[in-house]
């Protein structure tokens, strides 16, 4: 009994490995901006960002074998944004860097369902096993809470200090997401796959 308690104990836990991994790739680069913000200012902040992220998406390939399309392109715009505003000395870029991936991805996905494409499906298809009902629903409500990230940025950082704008893109859009995430979780029940009925005689 207890032999079978530390095997499913072990399975856990290599099926979470790769998601603490991930998201602690992912949390990593923020926590560096955050901390250089603190002790230095916004444009020493991005520099080491920029750095952070690279080898965060480095880490990503050694450790997964692979490099997830969203940190992908977030890692491609920062690095574009975070140069312009290294090269303009003007945190304008930086700051409006979540607003433009986020309405990136809100605008991907909805305008996916345009074509009849749950784009969605395509990234955690193999994740996730849902009817194209759940993907719809999965989809369009992504979508839009894209676009709320976007606008809550664009709000954040025109009518606040810089270092409240950083300190809500570290510990208040990587929270926001996890519990918009944990709200889905009823929509993976509800559109599960039937379950296959054996036939007679199998």
């Amino acid at each position: 009994m207890a032999s079978e308690e530390t095997k499913a104990e072990q399975v856990n836990w290599e099926e979470l490995r790769p998601q603490l991994i991930k998201i602690g790739l992912e949390l990593g680069p923020l926590v560096v901006f955050f901390i250089v913000n603190a002790n230095a200012d916004i444009f020493v902040a991005t520099a080491w960002f920029m750095g952070a992220m690279v080898v965060s998406l480095a880490l990503s390939w050694f450790i997964l074998k692979r490099v997830a399309v969203m940190p992908l392109v977030t890692g491609v715009v920062v690095l574009i944004f975070g140069g312009l505003t290294l090269w303009l000395q003007d945190d304008t870029f930086i700051k409006m860097k979540p607003t433009i991936v986020n309405t990136l991805f809100g605008a991907t996905l909805l305008g996916g369902l345009l074509f009849g494409q749950s784009l969605l499906r395509h990234v955690f298809g193999d994740v996730y096993k849902l009817k194209p009902q759940g993907w719809l629903v999965l989809t369009v409500r992504w979508g839009i809470f894209f676009f709320l990230l976007a606008a809550l940025n664009e709000i954040i950082w025109r009518n606040f200090s810089t270092d409240l704008w950083v300190a809500f893109k570290v510990w208040g859009i990587m929270p926001l997401t996890v519990v918009f995430s944990m709200f889905q979780l009823p929509v993976l029940s509800k559109y599960a796959p039937d379950p296959v009925v054996p036939t007679p005689g199998e």
